[in-house]
């Protein structure tokens, strides 16, 4: 890789040298025809007419003025600049040094109108295999995280703890442009909370996703293309923000292009103070003796501080042809402070006990990822080979040292170090104007090492608990092969047809207790997308697909991991992947100024993950009184049958008011057995989402967002319902060069999980709040561009798997 990189640098180095042989200047000046003001920023590009490509270019000073230095020749030249009409000098000689005087640059008012559109509205676009979700100008995560934007993405729900789910379920892929990144890196719950809301160009909801992407994750796939423009020049946005609980952040994503190289970064350092909450009433079944109960109150204080960095360079090496290097680097350095009182009641609710633990943990993440991309157009559009290399290495450090009753007792350290490889490669064949033929090999070799130390006070020494502590190697080959061909029929039907195989290679060593299993299995997965085109308003869409959850190592591990004393979590070595088949059904319609956009949904899953919490049969001494220790670990249930129906609804009724609803309603039944005890559980649940976004006077945008997640069970767990709503104002300022936002994300307070769980031995309730109510500042400064967010030429979305596209 850095042979690779060195290449580049020194390649465009001798560029660089050899047109210093002879060269001339060309100067002159740009400016705003309607007000005669200079244009900054705008862009000259001399285009070799023997070559026909751009052989370098430059941009103006805030005067206005440019000095571009190029070899003698012949050149077209054009000058350009963002919503402005372009200017063109053909086969202009340069044999000295020239001036070419000054150029004023009219307003092209069908590119702003077409461009506003995109800007203020929030699109959704059909494709065969998925929902492209264009983020639009969404106030109430600006200045926020990409966690945030998803939370706010038809079909996708975020949890307390910022668990994403599609269509209500957890086992969802999360790819960056398309594959996986250090982005994400090892905890992809907390990575989210920290990428600024602004790094995000889309995201595509893949339900049904083709033979091309991994078939891993049940639910589907969640793609987020991150911000890349590709205009001449330096061009970009910076964002600034301000939060109480305490916080403040800075991101931006900048681009320069000259010539044939094409320089970008997304960037960001954010740090937030998050104060949470929870509490956990439990009632133990002590048989023939008195019950018993155990209150347990906590406090969580977060200070997240994190850095993060998308940085590439993009070498057009001819116009078919081009080739990307990136890195990738995000560091968190985060500090957690948990308070946990415990209180012990007997029968008659006296209090037998109290006994306090405070828990001060450090963690820190790096991630470092290099990537590398070749992309190859053929004469023939739509013929295209594309090939992907990209290696991270990931690293999370967690390190607490406990105090019980003020005294120092014990030690919590986790430290996991992971390495990935991604080797990937596609080639695209059009067979017709509209049929095509696809092929490709995907290769994700993962190796994870976990190390877990738990150690007690004894003697001024901390002790290591061999029960407790151990280490664990976990990797995980997987080698994909796919093919699939596309067509489309007399321009209403079109089709999309693929197989794909994953050989599977899985090796699990307990290093501790010296344990070592191998799970090698091949697996085979057919996908069907079909859609008709009923007329320019009306579609439908239905697919196929067969999915695999794999487990991860934490449920697999067989050592216990503690959230408390009385709680611990433990990994199921036996666990087996889960594989599922989802039918889906689609149909979009607009009519007037609404759009409709629904789907029906079932999927049957077999051997599906489960948690159950059960009596270990151990306890725990809390200042002389014993108390029992739960367990809570994964299984594999028979079967779980999902059937589904969901909709978005869009009413426009003029530029100044937008209304949008997204509803999700699904049966879950579940059926199986484990040691003995029945696990059946049907469980209806539904959400929906509620968006209004209104200009007032003074040009001021307002936007409110109404959300609420239905209560569900299942065989021992009731969960209930959940309402929250965030406010949001906004204003242009400076010739809309800049925008400056205020929201409140939980206007209520009320975003607040509340369960209750129950067995045969033991009955709790609790209620947890990750986040309290937050207020967010924010201000945005363009240059080079208007308000705007101009998109990419390029398309990021791993190509167009079929001939069939509509958008609202």
């Amino acid at each position: 890789m850095k042979k690779i990189l060195l290449f580049l640098t020194f390649f465009g180095t001798i560029l660089t040298l050899s047109a210093q042989n002879k060269t001339v200047t060309v100067t002159g000046k740009v400016f705003d025809k309607s007000t005669n003001q200079p244009l900054e920023f705008a862009t000259i590009v001399l285009q070799d007419i023997a070559k026909k490509r751009a052989v370098t270019g430059g941009m103006t000073n805030m005067k206005g003025e440019f000095s571009i230095e190029v070899e003698a020749d012949v050149y077209d030249i054009a000058i350009e600049f963002i919503s402005f009409k372009s200017q063109e000098i053909k086969a202009k000689e340069l044999r000295s040094n020239t001036s070419l005087g000054s150029f004023y640059l009219e307003m092209d008012s069908k590119a702003l109108e077409a461009v506003e559109i995109i800007a203020e509205k929030t699109t959704v676009q059909l494709k065969l295999d998925k929902k492209i979700y264009n983020v639009g100008k969404d106030l109430t995560v600006r200045g926020g995280t990409v966690s945030d934007v998803l939370d706010n993405v038809p079909s996708v729900s975020v949890d307390v703890e910022g668990n994403v789910s599609l269509r209500g379920n957890d086992d969802v892929r999360i790819l960056i442009n398309g594959k996986p990144s250090g982005l994400v890196g090892l905890n992809s719950t907390d990575a989210l909370r920290q990428l600024p809301a602004d790094a995000i160009e889309k995201v595509e909801i893949i339900t049904s996703p083709s033979a091309r992407y991994d078939a891993e994750g049940s639910a589907g796939i969640l793609n987020i293309i991150l911000r890349r423009s590709k205009l001449q020049g330096l061009n970009g946005a910076i964002t600034t923000n301000v939060s109480h609980p305490e916080g403040y952040g800075i991101s931006g994503n900048v681009n320069y292009r000259t010539g044939d190289f094409n320089f970008f970064t997304t960037s960001g350092y954010n740090y937030r103070e998050v104060p949470g909450n929870s509490n956990t009433f439990t009632e133990y079944f002590n048989g023939d003796n008195p019950n018993t109960f155990l209150n347990e109150d906590r406090d969580f204080e977060r200070f997240q501080k994190g850095f993060n960095t998308n940085f590439g360079v993009e070498w057009y090496i001819n116009d078919k042809t081009s080739i990307t290097a990136s890195l990738i680097y995000r560091n968190s350095d985060d500090e957690r402070e948990t308070n946990n009182i415990l209180t012990q009641f007997d029968s008659d609710f006296n209090v037998t006990n109290v006994s306090t633990r405070f828990d001060p943990e450090t963690e820190g993440d790096q991630n470092l990822q290099y990537g590398l991309n070749f992309d190859k157009n053929f004469e023939k559009s739509g013929h295209k080979l594309t090939a992907d290399f990209q290696f991270e290495n990931s690293t999370e450090t967690e390190n607490s040292f406990i105090l019980v009753d003020g005294a120092l007792a014990e030690q919590v350290r986790t430290v996991e170090n992971q390495d990935r490889v991604l080797l990937q490669t596609d080639y695209v064949v059009p067979l017709s104007e509209t049929a095509q033929f696809e092929f490709g090999y995907r290769g994700n070799f993962l190796d994870l090492t976990t190390d877990y130390l738990v150690a007690f006070l004894e003697d001024d020494e901390f002790v290591a608990d061999s029960n407790l502590s151990n280490v664990l190697n976990y990797r995980e080959y997987v080698n994909a092969f796919y093919t699939q061909y596309g067509n489309k029929i007399n321009d209403k039907f079109s089709f999309l047809l693929g197989l794909r195989m994953e050989d599977s290679r899985i090796a699990i060593n307990q290093l501790t207790s010296s344990d070592f299993e191998r799970k090698n299995y091949v697996s085979f997965f057919p996908t069907i997308n079909l859609g008709y085109e009923i007329s320019e308003d009306q579609s439908i869409t239905l697919g196929y697909n067969r999915r695999i959850r794999r487990p991860r190592s934490r449920f697999i591990n067989p050592f216990p991991s503690r959230s408390s004393i009385t709680n611990v979590f433990q990994g199921n070595p036996d666990i087996d992947p889960s594989f599922s088949n989802a039918i889906d059904l689609g149909y979009l319609n607009r009519f007037g100024k609404v759009t409709l956009n629904s789907s029906i949904y079932f999927q049957r899953s077999t051997d599906v993950f489960n948690f159950i919490s059960e009596d270990t049969g151990q306890t725990t001494i809390l200042n002389g009184e014993e108390v029992p220790i739960i367990r809570r670990t994964p299984i594999n249930l028979a079967r779980n049958d999902r059937f589904g129906f969901e909709f978005t609804l869009t009413y426009n009724p003029s530029r100044k008011w937008r209304l949008n609803g997204n509803f999700n309603l699904f049966q879950s039944y579940n059926r199986g057995e484990f040691n003995g005890v029945n696990f059946d559980a049907d469980n209806l649940s539904w959400f929906v989402r509620v968006n209004n976004k209104v200009t007032l006077p003074g040009g001021i945008d307002w936007q409110t967002r109404l959300f609420y997640r239905g209560p569900n069970e299942d065989a021992q767990n009731i969960r209930k319902g959940l309402f929250s709503a965030n406010l949001a104002f906004s204003k242009e300022l400076f010739d809309d060069k800049a925008s400056i936002a205020f929201n409140v994300s939980d206007v209520f307070n009320s975003r607040i999980r509340r369960s209750e769980s129950f067995t045969d031995t033991f009955r709790s309730e609790g209620e947890f709040q990750w986040r309290v109510r937050t207020f967010n500042l924010s201000f945005t400064y363009r240059f080079n561009q208007k308000k705007e967010r101009e998109r990419n030429g390029r398309d990021d979305d791993e190509g167009d798997d079929g001939g069939f596209t509509a958008t609202p």
